[in-house]
């Protein structure tokens, strides 16, 4: 192979690189672009609240809580009467230790006679109707 045909095939290949390169970043960018992140699936209409409030645990936050009985985590925080800042990321065991470190267990049970007592209505279903 001489050096001028040598020559024209790695600067050939170079250019074929370059252009592959770009198309396959250029996907890749508006890939990127158009990535939403990954976000929990809307919400049914037809979800039904938890209603067991034996189910409450102290690992639990507090929003959590919240969105699992469908009750406004402000309610659950007014019933501890503890401020919502700082607070929304600590469990209820944290919370206990912090506000009340004397009372074992108290804001587990606080927050599960809040969430008692402040319950949504349960959403009506239709019957099913059988289909001939």
């Amino acid at each position: 192979m001489t050096p001028n045909n040598q020559r024209a095939l790695v600067t050939s290949l170079i250019v074929f690189g370059i252009l592959a390169v770009g198309f396959f970043g250029l996907r890749t960018l508006h890939a990127f672009r158009e990535f939403r992140g990954h976000r929990p699936p809307p919400p049914f209409k037809t979800e039904q609240p938890e209603t067991d409030v034996q189910l409450i645990r102290d690992w639990m936050t507090v929003p959590f809580i919240g969105k699992m009985y469908h009750v406004p985590p402000t309610v659950i925080f007014n019933a501890l009467d503890i401020p919502t800042k700082k607070n929304q990321d600590k469990s209820l065991k944290q919370l206990n230790e912090e506000y009340y470190p004397e009372a074992n267990g108290f804001v587990e049970t606080t927050v599960q006679a809040a969430v008692l007592a402040n319950l949504p209505p349960p959403i009506p279903t239709s019957p099913s109707v059988p289909t001939p």
